[in-house]
């Protein structure tokens, strides 16, 4: 059967969507940096850096045993980054989610499960649509507990896709809540949220990586081959 055209607008108009990812902030926008909740007794602290961090954040928020979910910033050189000095490139940090949870709740090991299944393990300088060192994907770890968690899931996901996977797995030093106006970006504006997830082919790719998997919780040793 003959495909159907597609319209060539409709390229143009995902290019452009795709572009402003996590853009600058717009007119009137509250550009300071967000208040960072912080571990309370009994709850443990993850950090995960997966590209655009509106995306990483809705992956991690309102999942049962997880409090907050700030993006910010993770793994460069400068105190108190501001999002156009991490969009430079030059800061060496990550868009970066950091996930406040309750261990009695939810794992530290599920919350693993749940990262890898909204990246692509196997993308290098970037994730998706996004491109660029600050766009990467890294396991910042806590302590040797976390450490071992992940090395584990990552070589679990070698061993079922026979790739390497460029997940970076590093100590964690500083994170830096980003300005409020990326805190909830699905919330404050959902139709540039999902244009632009949509634009940048995110979900699309992790359909083609985990199959019926993607965007979900299961073990990552049960994944769907990538293609």
């Amino acid at each position: 059967m003959r495909q159907p055209r597609i319209p060539a607008l409709t390229f143009v108009l995902s290019a452009v969507l795709a572009s402003v990812a996590c853009a600058g902030a717009p007119p009137g926008a509250d550009t300071r940096p967000a208040t960072l909740p912080v571990a309370g007794k009994g709850e443990a602290t993850a950090t995960f850096a997966g590209g655009c961090f509106w995306c990483m954040e809705t992956a991690f928020e309102g999942v049962p045993g997880i409090r907050a979910a700030t993006s910010g910033y993770c793994g460069g050189t400068k105190s108190h980054p501001t999002y156009e000095e991490v969009g430079s490139g030059l800061t060496g940090h990550a868009e970066t989610v950091q996930v406040i949870f309750d261990p009695a709740k939810i794992s530290y090991a599920r919350l693993l499960d749940l990262y890898w299944h909204n990246i692509d393990p196997f993308s290098t300088e970037g994730q998706f649509c996004d491109r660029g060192h600050q766009y990467r994907s890294v396991i910042f770890v806590h302590d040797d507990a976390q450490r071992r968690l992940a090395e584990q899931t990552r070589s679990q996901i070698e061993t079922r896709f026979k790739r390497k996977v460029v997940t970076e797995i590093t100590a964690y030093k500083e994170f830096w809540p980003a300005e409020n106006y990326h805190q909830d970006f699905y919330k404050k504006d959902p139709e540039r949220y999902h244009s632009y997830r949509e634009g940048c082919g995110r979900d699309r790719r992790l359909d083609e990586i985990w199959g019926k998997d993607a965007r979900t919780a299961a073990p990552v040793a049960a994944a769907t081959p990538a293609r």
